[in-house]
């Protein structure tokens, strides 16, 4: 098993979010991708403090994929400077990890 990782973004609508979600699982940079609508964000952007309502996306995927999904999100994504922040996973259930790595395989691209 490599090391794997849950990355996160938000999107401004739940529309925007299915659709890259969509493409990164297609294309195996991520796993699984959960969406949680009703976020609120609140932060400092170009001088001013937003108050936003938001779709937060968490994504599974390996660290060894982690260039290739940084890339490609900001490829897709909407925001000019989307966030994708990424945190190891200390453990988790053996047989979904196995899955995970098998859903990222290479040779299955």
């Amino acid at each position: 098993m490599t090391e794997a990782l849950i990355a996160f973004t938000t999107f401004a609508n739940e529309a925007d979010a299915a659709r890259v979600a969509r493409v990164l699982v297609e294309e195996r940079l991520v796993a699984c991708a959960n969406l949680l609508p009703a976020a609120r964000s609140i932060y400092r952007w170009q001088g001013a403090v937003a108050d936003e309502h938001e779709v937060v996306v968490l994504m599974k995927t390996r660290k060894q994929d982690w260039t290739a999904l940084l890339s490609r999100l900001h490829e897709l994504h909407p925001y000019e400077t989307p966030e994708l922040l990424a945190l190891r996973v200390a453990a988790g259930a053996p047989r979904y990890l196995a899955w995970l790595d098998e859903a990222l395989a290479p040779e299955a691209r």
